[in-house]
């Protein structure tokens, strides 16, 4: 049985596997007021959010981040499939850095200081688009 994992993808995989399952499982014990903070932010951005409670969209937040980090760390999983969560994930994340005041500097796209913390998720929108492409050429093929 051949794996649905190419060698190239195997570093990637990794990389963002580790670190988004990491944020996923430290938000787990998040407390009311980190809670507060990270959906505050959320839902400035995304308004549709002020209908959750803080305490609910951490743990959907950390349940997410914890699904998405496995699925990227385990090769069963289709590096397209994985890759379409990194995507959409770092997708939002962007959003975030794109829509909130103070993360850039005026009139552009760099990331001011605060800014930095948002503005290094591009890379896993790369790896995510990555991923993607080249389980629809692998398709092709």
């Amino acid at each position: 049985m051949r794996l649905p994992v190419e060698l190239r993808h195997v570093a990637p995989r990794l990389a963002t596997g580790a670190f988004i399952l990491n944020s996923g499982l430290a938000k787990r014990g998040a407390d009311e007021q980190t809670a507060a903070m990270m959906h505050g932010m959320a839902k400035n951005t995304y308004p549709f959010l002020g209908k959750v409670e803080p305490g609910k969209f951490v743990r959907l937040l950390s349940a997410g981040e914890i699904a998405l980090g496995a699925a990227l760390l385990l090769p069963v999983v289709p590096t397209a499939l994985a890759g379409a969560g990194l995507t959409a994930f770092s997708a939002g994340l962007l959003g975030l850095y794109l829509r909130t005041p103070g993360m850039r500097e005026e009139g552009g796209l760099r990331p001011t200081q605060e800014g930095t913390a948002l503005a290094k998720d591009t890379w896993m929108l790369g790896i995510g688009i990555g991923f993607v492409v080249d389980g629809i050429q692998r398709r092709r093929r």
